[in-house]
């Protein structure tokens, strides 16, 4: 146990982690030049093609060190987006330290921060990496000074590295060996083991990813997983390096991967204990916080047929991804589907592209929403989520929406610009401090519900890429809601109800019906798209109807025959419209969610 180090990358997005987990993966020898290529622990296609790492993935490195003794390196690389913060909370839980790398020509980041007080929380020791020291913005003495001042770390511990190019690796290894302690654990206590993330393979079944505390599991031994208490008997042990690699045990301190033959997805959950059935350990170990979801939205297959693969698409995308929720929901537009719970729009993206590419399913969303707390007059509290559950107007004495408090951290000359974005947005300002002569942290209390559509693009549009957002959740604040329903031909559409602001209400609905307007084909009679606040129309737009020339056989002769004519089409298409009914194409769902920037 005395040569394993377990270590995970940390980051602010877009700051290097991937290349320097590349480079470590070059520099140990765990892949051949042959067979490398870039973003070598990215293996999803969406992550490769964004240039984003979603899945923490985790490697074991071997490394002989300069004092000549051989080490096993444990390394989990994390995300960087803050849609994705959990899954860096998960991996720091499975590791004793953290290399936290720092774009040498951006700094310390809101990100940086954000994932820096999560592993100080998890008391882990924190190794500072200076990268991309080749760049000619490159100011390493300035990022020193930041590390001290904002990290309250000693900047004489940070190692100055440039991924790309490969030079400095060998001194952060040489960190890792020398700062990193070793685990601390038991090999002859029973088996306590902490799940942190897992997968389904289509011929093994649950592929179970753990770090062992105390204890020893190898092929044979019959396990239990203490939340569910569903027992196994175990297949196969093993590591990874880069692909699995079986091994005749694994034993306290290690991070490996067992199979059990697990066929039940639900059985697996991430932060559950495992340890032997026949020799218990005496308590679980404390799993991750559960995560709270906070942006949502409905999917609907666009076949009813394929419901049933959707419920199992989404058992198996929730053992890789635990902070995805779901649950049954029904539409009378679009028939049976589920609710789902998000931790961001870019994770509901992922969530969905996932869903279409790895098990082929054709979808629906319905426009993604937050959690709204509405107080009736009885005294009675609910929280929605939905607007089609939303109770009748009358009834309702008020509705409180989540806000958040958002830390965005700017370089001076974006400074109006980004207050007069979060103004623009119902934001409330509550500080704002030069953390040094060029970059300012502002904190603001922003409603979630304004900032779920397109405000960290447009943040990162008006500041050159340069902003920084993070941010947590407040509380619930009183507020002005109201449902705008959307109609088309005079009947409700409930897929496209939304519950805005009174203040949104009519731009949002006038939005909504342009578009609909665009995507839904003209039909043989007149359709009205309407946008309603109970039964007040507040927006409207016209499809006029496909008409036939019915006067063209009428030349010459007494206009009557004409007006005749007219009026016997005026009446068949009075009865067409009893009788037609509008079928909206998912491209008008898909065009009313997108962003007045996407256009």
């Amino acid at each position: 146990m005395d040569n394993i180090r377990n270590f995970c990358i940390i980051a602010h997005i877009d700051h290097g982690k991937s290349t320097l987990a590349d480079r470590l993966l070059q520099i140990t020898g765990v892949v051949g030049d042959h067979e490398f290529r870039d973003q070598m622990l990215d293996t999803m296609d969406i992550e490769r093609e964004r240039g984003i790492t979603i899945k923490s993935q985790s490697v074991v490195l071997p490394y002989t060190g300069r004092d000549g003794v051989q080490y096993r390196l444990n390394l989990i690389d994390t995300p960087g987006h803050a849609d994705f913060s959990y899954e860096v909370s998960r991996a720091l839980v499975a590791c004793e330290g953290a290399l936290l790398v720092i774009d040498a020509s951006q700094g310390v980041q809101a990100q940086t921060l954000a994932n820096f007080y999560m592993a100080l929380e998890q008391d882990l020791e924190i190794i500072p990496v200076i990268n991309k020291i080749d760049l000619p913005a490159a100011d390493v003495e300035l990022v020193k000074t930041q590390i001290k001042k904002d990290l309250g770390l000693d900047p004489e511990s940070a190692v100055a590295i440039s991924a790309k190019e490969g030079v400095g690796i060998e001194e952060v290894l040489e960190a890792i060996v020398h700062l990193v302690p070793p685990p601390k654990g038991d090999p002859a206590a029973p088996l306590k083991a902490l799940i942190f993330d897992s997968h389904w393979d289509p011929y093994r079944g649950t592929i179970v990813n753990l770090r062992l505390f105390d204890g020893e599991v190898k092929p044979g031994d019959m396990i239990r997983f203490m939340f569910n208490n569903a027992s196994y008997k175990v297949e196969e042990t093993g590591v990874f390096l880069i692909a699995r690699q079986p091994r005749p045990k694994l034993c306290a301190g290690e991070v490996g991967y067992i199979i059990a033959g697990i066929k039940t997805v639900s059985d697996t959950r991430t932060g559950d204990t495992v340890t032997l059935a026949d020799r218990p350990c005496a308590e679980a170990l404390k799993g991750f916080q559960l995560v709270k979801p906070v942006v949502f939205s409905s999917f609907y297959p666009i076949s009813s047929d394929d419901y049933e693969e959707l419920a199992v698409a989404l058992e198996k995308l929730k053992l890789n991804d635990a902070s995805l929720t779901f649950e049954k929901d029904h539409s009378t537009a679009l028939g049976h589907g589920f609710r789902c719970g998000f931790l961001g729009l870019l994770h509901l993206e992922v969530v969905q592209e996932r869903l279409e590419r790895e098990f082929d399913l054709s979808l629906i969303l319905t426009a993604p929403s937050v959690q709204y707390l509405i107080g009736f007059k009885d005294g009675q509290e609910i929280i929605i989520d939905n607007p089609a559950k939303y109770p009748d107007p009358m009834l309702v004495a008020y509705a409180k929406e989540p806000f958040i408090r958002a830390a965005i951290i700017t370089p001076e000359q974006y400074l109006g610009a980004v207050i007069t974005l979060c103004i623009e947005r119902r934001g409330v300002q509550k500080e704002m401090k030069y953390l040094d002569t060029s970059r300012v942290e502002l904190v603001f209390d922003l409603p979630l519900a304004e900032v779920l559509f397109d405000f960290y693009d447009r943040l990162k549009s008006i500041s050159r890429g340069y902003a920084s957002f993070d941010y947590e959740f407040l509380e619930h604040r009183t507020t002005d809601l109201v449902k705008v329903d959307i109609l088309v031909a005079t009947e409700r559409v409930d897929a496209l109800s939304m519950l805005v602001h009174a203040d949104r209400a009519y731009s949002r609905a006038r939005r909504s019906c342009e578009r609909l307007k665009k995507e839904i084909p003209r039909q043989l009679f007149k359709v009205p798209i309407q946008g309603a606040i109970g039964g007040k129309i507040i927006a409207r737009e016209t499809i006029s109807p496909l008409r036939k020339d019915v006067t063209a056989k009428c030349y010459g002769g007494d206009i009557t025959r004409k007006k005749k004519l007219l009026e016997k089409q005026k009446e068949g298409k009075k009865r067409m419209k009893q009788v037609g009914n509008v079928s909206i194409p998912q491209s008008a769902f898909l065009a009313v969610l997108k962003t007045d920037e996407e256009e």
